[in-house]
């Protein structure tokens, strides 16, 4: 039996990510596909005195540009988001806790590719989580066929028996194509998240994982619903 959920990375992103992540065996980052302007791959939102507002890596690229093939504009971005986190979470019980892990991702790494400025983060916050799940790539797998086609043949080459998926494709995926190769397909559910100790009420659930390791720190887990 094998479990595997395939996405395209995501800057810094909410607890449903991870909690994907966390219950699967092999986790593929879907990052041969077209980039999408205006999404969650360069940008997320993060809990302020304002409410929740959108923290985005400025990025340059064509129309037909692949999400790994995009790179950021220029490095400015790091210092800038790095100082709003410092101003925006100080006075939460973890921040201190977790600075020198994500100081250093944001100051002491020059990488412009934002699909591996993505990686960067999604391990780091994987290890901080305790999650042990294999991350890969599509580029490691040989796509062929249509949308679902492409996702099938990844889940086939990865010897997977189920396939876990958001509930946003259940509006496009060929779901018999799965069932003939006897692959399951479990949807995520991402409602009743409990609430935490959210600073700036009221509380918002979808906002980067950053707000519940910075409020939460080690128990963050409890949180969330794969653990």
């Amino acid at each position: 039996m094998k479990k595997i959920a395939i996405l395209q990375s995501n800057y810094i992103p909410w607890k449903g990510y991870f909690d994907m992540i966390n219950r699967v065996d092999e986790f593929v980052l879907y990052d041969t596909v077209q980039f999408t302007k205006n999404d969650w791959r360069n940008r997320n939102k993060i809990k302020t005195t304002q409410g929740a507002v959108w923290f985005s890596i400025p990025v340059k690229h064509s129309i037909l540009d692949k999400i790994n093939e995009v790179q950021v504009l220029n490095n400015q971005w790091r210092t800038k988001h790095w100082k709003t986190l410092q101003q925006t979470y100080s006075k939460s019980n973890y921040f201190k806790e977790y600075k020198p892990i994500f100081e250093n991702l944001y100051l002491n790494s020059s990488e412009t590719y934002l699909s591996l400025i993505n990686y960067e983060f999604i391990c780091e916050i994987n290890k901080i989580l305790n999650i042990k799940t294999k991350i890969s790539w599509s580029s490691d797998y040989e796509l062929t066929g249509e949308r679902t086609e492409k996702l099938l043949n990844i889940c086939k080459q990865a010897n997977a028996t189920e396939y876990i998926s958001g509930p946003a494709a259940i509006s496009y995926l060929n779901q018999k194509l799965f069932e003939n190769e006897k692959i399951k397909i479990t949807w995520m559910d991402y409602t009743n998240y409990p609430e935490y100790n959210q600073l700036y009420p009221p509380f918002e659930h979808g906002v980067s994982i950053l707000d519940l390791i910075f409020n939460e720190g080690e128990n963050a887990t409890k949180f969330m619903k794969s653990f």
